[in-house]
């Protein structure tokens, strides 16, 4: 079973090798293009029609916005490459990385929100001024970030493999020097008094410390905030086209609906790719087990990827 799976893991991932290698992730971004193009322009139309109030044009306008957010998330884009190198990496629930990814989407569409009603408002900006100021200033920011959190995996996964480094150098040197003393060394003063991570103190009533349950909880919500922040403070150009376009057309209010919308498209993608990767991350577990090496190594291989990527990103933002 074992072989199975990792054959089928092998095949899948030589065959996404081929598919980049031959192109086919380029051909795939110009139709994942083309798709945003045709709903944007069919969102531009739909407006016309809500703003004369025909029927059914709020739903179109929703429906068009979600797929427009499907096909931006589908095409090149770092989000979904974050919310998958995470689920490789770290050990996270499949309902939590999936609440990760749709809080991500819903910060891209709160930043739309700011950078255009805000641009609008208070700076009296452009749309080609508010697009500029997402691409050249939010952008590489977002990158910067995506590569911070990269780092912060190697260095874990450098640490653990230190960890298992020692663990075996300790084990091939058998700390077992069980010396059995002929006399006890029994302390009647009550000495032993060792506490775990996280227990009770007998004597005072406290802990002395987290438990390390407590303490990875933080490290997790670190990381999903991280994660979301890193993503999040990138708006969608899309959002800020219906956004500006309703602002002028004086109904504000559905183009938020609209971004919202967008929003959800979007994460409909990087929430299948979360729970792939999570799903990816089990298999090779379960194809390695007993290879204490496996976790600490796939930390190290994502966090490098996701540092090249975003650093190459952030090259050609700048």
């Amino acid at each position: 079973m074992r072989g199975a799976i990792a054959i089928a893991l092998l095949a899948v991932g030589g065959g996404l090798l081929a598919l980049w290698f031959s192109g086919g992730f380029d051909t795939l971004s110009a139709w994942a293009a083309e798709q945003q193009r045709s709903f944007q322009n069919g969102m531009a139309l739909t407006l016309r029609a809500l703003r004369g109030g025909e029927p059914g044009a709020l739903l179109a306008l929703l429906g068009g916005a979600f797929a427009y957010g499907f096909f931006h998330a589908v095409g090149p884009g770092h989000g979904k490459i974050v919310v998958g190198g995470y689920g490789i990496a770290r050990a996270v629930p499949m309902v939590r990385l999936s609440v990760i990814a749709v809080l991500a989407s819903l910060g891209q569409a709160l930043t739309a929100i700011v950078l255009a009603f805000g641009g609008l408002w208070l700076l009296d900006l452009g749309r080609e001024r508010m697009v500029g100021a997402a691409e050249d200033t939010l952008a590489p920011l977002s990158y910067a970030m995506i590569a911070g959190l990269g780092i912060i995996l190697v260095w874990r996964g450098l640490r653990g493999i230190r960890r298992q480094k020692a663990a075996v150098h300790a084990h091939t040197h058998d700390h077992a020097h069980h010396h059995s003393h002929g006399h006890g060394h029994g302390h009647g003063q009550g000495h032993d008094h060792h506490h775990g991570p996280g227990e009770v103190c007998d004597s005072c009533g406290h802990r002395h410390g987290p438990s390390l349950d407590e303490v990875s909880d933080v490290q997790s919500l670190r990381e999903a905030a991280a994660v979301i922040a890193g993503i999040a403070i990138r708006p969608c150009t899309g959002a800020l086209f219906v956004l500006i376009i309703t602002w002028q057309m004086g109904i504000p209010v559905m183009g938020i609906a609209a971004t919202i919308a967008m929003a959800l498209g979007t994460a409909s993608v990087t929430v299948a790719v979360g729970l792939a990767a999570s799903g990816l991350r089990g298999g090779l577990l379960r194809t390695a087990a007993g290879w204490v090496w496996v976790m600490p190594v796939l930390e190290l291989a994502v966090g490098a990827g996701v540092t090249v990527l975003s650093l190459m990103l952030l090259g050609r933002a700048i």
